[in-house]
């Protein structure tokens, strides 16, 4: 009965050593299973970024040309109201002068009115 009950226990221990090597299989198969979903879901994120960031290029390309006209546009614009006020300033600005030094040297002083 003593060969029987150590041979039992024999075979428990068997048994027991075997359903470890099967539990620590399903653990590194599981690992793996987790790093090569991550490593796939990191990929899909990676060729989300990349199309998001390609449409993005697409979408700033074919609106930014009307942002460009439009500078170009101001800038052709600012530089015809320069030109003009340059323009102004070279026919009348010797009158102008004239008439602020006439106004600064020939100053009336007149005392203020309307108070008592």
């Amino acid at each position: 009965m003593a060969a029987q009950n150590s041979a039992g226990i024999q075979t428990l221990l068997d048994a027991e050593r075997e359903a470890q090597k099967i539990v620590q299989q399903a653990r590194e198969y599981r690992t793996k299973r987790v790093k090569d979903a991550r490593s796939e879901a990191q990929k899909e994120i990676e060729d989300y970024k990349k199309g998001k960031e390609n449409e993005f290029q697409k979408f700033e390309k074919e609106h930014s040309s009307g942002n460009k006209q439009a500078e170009d546009d101001a800038k052709k614009d600012t530089e015809v109201k320069v030109k003009e006020i340059e323009g102004i300033g070279s026919k009348s600005g010797s009158k102008v002068v004239e008439q602020l030094l006439t106004a600064v040297t020939n100053a009336k002083p007149e005392p203020p009115r309307g108070r008592a």
